[in-house]
């Protein structure tokens, strides 16, 4: 007798939103019901303390002096203070509690898993190994990487010509690419960090050949996101042998390309200091008093579709949006196929918009988006800006756009991958899934996995060009800019 695996699926899927429901309700009554009186006083105190501790923060940050130090002491202590008066205040049904919320947040992720609304994997494409790689690589980024792994010597067994940044010396990585693609190379390579990445991969891009990422950097953010495997970047060159390909977006902010994000406002002036290297907090704490109430830098406004933001301390364009449902998944891309920049900008006037940003779930401080084309102006010339970690000074306005579909990146074809994001909870559609009864809260279909229409790769529309991938499209901009690097 056959077994209706979809009708049990979805029933499981009530259930554990009934579950979740259920725990949550149970996870807010469990310590208010045992402390009564006392419970409902210290959910209020617990709120309160929350809006100082963010408050305090703001202070810390903008104030120089004794006030400075009493305000980073009392936003430690806050904290403290209420966790300590939590566990004596309600003993056994705190970690009841606690533990009721992790049962709620697991049973609900789990009943909205797979209703719909997953995302499609980029689509991988098999191809000859190359025959001429050249591979660029910097032997001082993610302290050594490069000869720790014996990047070099593993590339050369496998046929790739290596060309070695010199330490102390100055290069010019683009130049260096495009003469290695006007030397014959099929495909280019960078072991370095993410600004390095960056460069490289916009000549391989201009000249339509695959791209390979070593994850030799510090960070290795773009790595991250492509699924691969960050501890181990000997395991990347793999990728010359038993590869596959893949199609993604690369941004540009102005000419400069990034691969990550570009960003302006406070950090991307903190970058630009001479002592920042040394001396990262204390630059900081000396410099963003005046960044963070407007008295230094320039005064920014950024233009991303209908939205405008005016005088953001700080904005964030980054290629493809960010995770931000899931606070494990911060600095985290879902996808890096999506045409779509991700941006972020963040405007606090005060102790009080700091506060918002942790007690309100919809900050007016916080604006996070998504557009195809981002114009950062400035009341000056020139802005500061931090692109891929590298500091810059870019000529105002800045018009960052993405270029759908422009990198053709080759990976091992086995590699870790990219960790899939929990489904966001939604308590409106667990509330709708737990009142339903037999087969409604089923999606009008189920949910497959992404096949790509067989044809040509990849396959035609409205970000592919009438000569293939790298051509124009057939708007006023070509899928990727003229470097100015000659």
């Amino acid at each position: 007798m056959a077994v209706d695996w979809s009708r049990r699926g979805y029933h499981a899927q009530r259930w554990a939103a009934r579950g979740a429901l259920a725990a949550a309700a149970l996870a807010v009554s469990t310590p208010l019901v045992y402390g009564g009186l006392r419970g409902l006083l210290l959910l209020v105190c617990g709120i309160a303390g929350v809006g100082l501790s963010a408050a305090t923060v703001w202070w810390t940050l903008t104030l120089r002096g004794p006030l400075r130090w009493v305000s980073a002491l009392v936003a430690v202590c806050v904290p403290a203070g209420l966790v300590a008066l939590f566990a004596v205040t309600l003993f056994w049904s705190l970690p009841v509690s606690l533990a009721l919320w992790g049962l709620a947040v697991w049973s609900g992720r789990f009943a909205l898993r797979g209703t719909g609304g997953g995302q499609a994997q980029m689509r991988e494409r098999r191809l000859p190994p190359p025959r001429r790689p050249v591979l660029i690589m910097n032997p001082r980024s993610g302290g050594g990487k490069v000869g720790r792994f014996r990047l070099r010597e593993k590339a050369e067994r496998l046929g790739a010509r290596v060309v070695l940044l010199e330490p102390g010396e100055q290069h010019d990585v683009t130049a260096l690419a495009r003469a290695a693609v006007a030397d014959g190379a099929d495909l280019l390579g960078a072991a370095g960090g993410d600004g390095t990445q960056a460069l490289v991969a916009a000549v391989a891009a201009e000249h339509d050949i695959p791209f390979l990422v070593i994850s030799a950097g510090t960070r290795n953010h773009f790595a991250l996101d492509l699924g691969l495997d960050r501890g181990n970047p000997a395991a990347c060159l793999d990728a010359l042998t038993d590869g596959v390909e893949l199609r993604v977006d690369l941004g540009f902010a102005g000419e400069q390309p990034f691969v990550n994000n570009a960003s302006f406002g406070a950090y991307a002036a903190i970058v630009q200091s001479p002592a920042y290297r040394d001396d990262k907090i204390g630059t900081s704490l000396e410099m963003l008093p005046d960044l963070l109430t407007g008295q230094q830098g320039p005064r920014l406004v950024a233009r991303a579709g209908d939205t405008t933001l005016t005088a953001p301390q700080a904005v964030l364009v980054s290629n493809n949006p960010y995770r931000t449902g899931d606070p494990f998944g911060l600095g985290r891309r879902e996808r890096l196929d999506s045409a779509a920049l991700g941006v972020l900008g963040v405007k606090l006037e005060g102790a009080i918009s700091a506060a918002a940003l942790l007690l309100n779930p919809e900050p007016s401080g916080l604006t996070i988006l998504t557009a195809t084309e981002v114009v950062v102006e400035a009341d000056r010339a020139e802005i500061e800006a931090g692109v891929d970690g590298e500091a810059m000074i870019l000529p105002a306005p800045v018009h960052c756009r993405i270029a759908p579909g422009a990198l053709r990146v080759r990976v091992p074809r086995r590699r870790p991958g990219v960790t899939q994001a929990p489904p966001r909870l939604d308590w409106r559609r667990l509330r709708k899934l737990a009142a339903t009864v037999g087969r409604t809260a089923a999606p009008s279909r189920l949910h497959r996995p992404y096949e790509a229409p067989h044809g040509p790769w990849p396959p035609a529309g409205p970000h592919a060009g009438p000569g293939g991938p790298g051509e124009p499209s057939g708007r006023n901009e070509p899928a990727w800019p003229r470097s100015g690097h000659q």
